[in-house]
């Protein structure tokens, strides 16, 4: 694996796994119709090298009126994907994403792993979707959580597969890391003795 830093990102080669392709294929169709939309939690440090399993990932989208939902739900099902707790674009915007339940989309034919397309619901969720950060993987654009807000929000989850993810993260980014930012997410989420028992 090999990792550079540019003035708008970080380049990323490795060889990719099944999800790397999943995530690769589905942020296409986003950057295609021009839709703003960042991957958080758990994915991010499998996509950095972590082993370790996952059976989704996590994107916040920008709200998007039905018409373009409707655009993009289409070229999505055109794309070899699905809505696996959805029957149609209606359902979906209607009952799920305009009530601030996430949709779910899979391989066809496949329930796992599958992304969960969310709307942001929380100020912290429209941070972090201003705030997001290039990633060309393998030649391919996606956008990340700063992970700053990564690291904070992992220990803030709490479980040891979460604290592993946000210690992965910070040993490998240490010197590129604003320490400031982190620590002042560390204050607002309430995990900063969990930072300093487990990653310092």
């Amino acid at each position: 694996m090999r990792i550079a830093y540019t003035k708008t990102g970080i380049q990323l080669e490795k060889e990719l796994n099944f999800l790397d392709k999943l995530v690769i294929d589905f942020s296409c169709i986003l950057n295609t119709h021009k839709i703003k939309y960042v991957i958080v939690s758990g994915y991010i440090s499998i996509l950095f090298g972590r082993s370790r399993t996952s059976e989704d990932i996590d994107i916040i989208v920008e709200n998007i009126d039905f018409e373009k939902f409707d655009k993009l739900w289409n070229d999505i099902n055109n794309s070899g994907f699905e809505c696996i707790n959805a029957a149609d674009a209606k359902d979906a915007y209607g009952e799920y994403l305009s009530n601030g339940s996430p949709i779910r989309f899979s391989r066809k034919n496949r329930f796992i792993p599958n992304i969960e397309f969310k709307f942001p619901k929380v100020d912290l969720d429209l941070w972090v979707l201003s705030e997001r950060k290039e990633v060309i993987l393998n030649g391919n654009k996606l956008f990340i959580s700063p992970l700053e807000l990564q690291i904070a929000f992992k220990l803030y989850l709490g479980s040891e597969k979460d604290i592993e993810d946000a210690r992965y993260i910070y040993r490998l980014f240490e010197d590129k890391i604003n320490i400031e930012l982190l620590q002042e997410f560390n204050r607002k989420l309430k995990v900063e003795s969990l930072f300093n028992n487990y990653l310092r």
